[in-house]
């Protein structure tokens, strides 16, 4: 295996743009999940039931998550990170073009909601395989002591992508009726997409392999490894405190994004171009907070920084209720300190998780350990959450959010970092 040495813009525009795209595509049906999903592929429920079901099928795409790491994780440990990176935003970008092309129910009834449960699939499937591999590309070829700055940089893909897509979907809100965005309207970013993802394949296709796995490559054990039995054999521990420091990252980005926009629209009388427009500045909350948390991770450790945030995490969900009902301000600060925390520790999460997995199979763990964070934190945060406010109030929804940080708090604690 050759090696051609990669620049550092080349490594960190490669990460980032493939993390951005990637997440564009999966925040646009998160999007669509809350302001038209539930109109085209769920119309004979009740608005309520009509939520929950919309929720129900984003979180398919967690399940599918775990897979993908394991099957793109697989050749990513085997054959090398580049190749595999290109399939994952490949499979990744299509199930998102085919959602935009999808039937609505009044078209053709029940197989509506069965192929948008099958393409949601796929998105989950394609970002299960991209997320890791782009961390390790950008954390492989770090220079010493800039491991969390280098890996900081796949981790700004997530606010990007987020705020490509409500922008556009703020956009196409206010040029068309309401009516022309529910018929039409929705399916432009699905569809545009293909632009982005042409764009990610030729920044991805120009770039070469890893040093890291290049030297490890020359180790006859990584051809005869299988990296998902040698995981579950030899770094069961690493697996389960990995997966669990996770959680109250996805936890908290999810209940401030998909959960906090349904409730803010049907409880708190937002318009849905009101709360996108919050939603929109509190990610620059997000995003500025990642670089920061990548300095002081790579000063202090990754673990270190994923501890404290874990803890302010925890607070911030025992005044959850008091925050939000805070008068006329109450849900951007609500929006603003969540997205904050979010940023701070997302920026650190990617370096970590790729620490603490040797080399021959830190894809798959990386991957796999990330994955499971989204099913434990988010695959279903957003329903939980709508269920334990409509059922014991709002103030359950912030205890909920504190039992997440206290859990990835203690398995934080207990990680040991290898790099």
């Amino acid at each position: 295996m050759t090696n051609k040495s990669n620049s550092k813009t080349t490594v960190l525009m490669a990460s980032l743009a493939g993390t951005t795209i990637e997440f564009f595509d999966f925040y646009i049906y998160a999007n669509a999940a809350i302001l038209v999903f539930p109109h085209l592929f769920f119309p004979e429920s009740s608005p309520t039931t009509q939520m929950l079901q919309s929720l129900a099928t984003f979180a398919v795409a967690f399940f599918a998550r775990p897979l993908g790491s394991a099957f793109f994780g697989h050749f990513g440990d085997k054959i090398g990170r580049k190749a595999t990176l290109v399939a994952a935003l490949l499979t990744m970008g299509l199930s998102t073009i085919m959602i935009g092309l999808l039937p609505s129910y009044q078209s053709v009834g029940i197989l509506a909601p069965i192929l948008l449960v099958l393409c949601r699939f796929g998105q989950g499937f394609g970002l299960g395989g991209e997320w890791g591999g782009a961390v390790l590309l950008a954390v492989e070829n770090a220079p010493k002591g800039q491991r969390a700055w280098f890996g900081m940089f796949p981790q700004l893909g997530a606010p990007l992508g987020l705020l490509m897509s409500g922008g556009i979907f703020l956009i196409l809100s206010e040029m068309l009726s309401k009516e022309d965005f529910l018929d039409f309207g929705w399916r432009i970013p699905f569809i545009a997409s293909a632009v982005l993802i042409a764009i990610g394949l030729y920044i991805r296709l120009k770039i070469s392999e890893t040093p890291e796995f290049i030297k490890a490559s020359k180790n006859k054990k990584l051809h005869q490894n299988v990296p998902i039995a040698n995981i579950f054999k030899e770094q069961k521990l690493p697996l389960f405190l990995a997966a669990f420091t996770g959680i109250a990252t996805f936890g908290i980005f999810y209940l401030m994004t998909v959960f906090i926009a349904g409730w803010s629209i049907q409880h708190l009388n937002f318009t849905d171009e009101e709360f996108l427009v919050i939603q929109l500045y509190s990610i620059l909350f997000f995003a500025g907070m990642i670089p920061i948390s990548a300095y002081f991770a790579d000063k202090l450790t990754p673990r270190k920084m994923m501890v404290g945030t874990s803890f302010f995490i925890l607070v911030f969900g025992l005044f959850l209720e008091e925050v939000i009902n805070i008068h006329s301000i109450g849900l951007m600060m609500t929006l603003f300190i969540g997205m904050a925390l979010m940023g701070l520790t997302y920026g650190p999460l990617g370096t970590m998780l790729s620490n603490v997995f040797p080399t021959e199979v830190r894809y798959t763990g990386a991957s796999l350990s990330f994955n499971l964070s989204g099913i434990l934190g988010a695959s279903f945060a957003p329903f939980i959450a709508l269920w334990l406010a409509n059922n014991f109030g709002f103030d359950y929804v912030g205890y909920y959010l504190s039992l997440m940080g206290f859990l990835s708090l203690i398995a934080a604690y207990y990680s040991k970092e290898k790099s």
